[in-house]
């Protein structure tokens, strides 16, 4: 998969959570929360649902290194199989 076909999978994933946002005036380096303004419970079933279409386990432990659309993008990748 590439970056391309990463950040639609993952655009996608954000906006099942919050239909309202426009993906693409979202910026890779400041933190996604902030941009959403996404609650916690919404956070945790954005990350859920990367781990579910993705197929990568996302650790409880990593919640607080996935911050910006780059950290979330760059932790996938190194994650994803192939």
């Amino acid at each position: 998969m590439n970056d391309s076909e990463l950040r639609t999978v993952v655009c996608a994933t954000l906006q099942s959570i919050a239909p309202e946002v426009d993906t693409a005036s979202l910026r890779d380096s400041r933190p996604l929360r902030l941009q959403v303004d996404l609650d916690s419970m919404d956070w945790l079933n954005f990350l859920i649902g990367l781990s579910q279409r993705l197929k990568v386990d996302i650790a409880e432990s990593d919640y607080g290194q996935l911050v910006t659309l780059n950290d979330v993008m760059a932790y996938l990748r190194a994650r994803l199989p192939g």
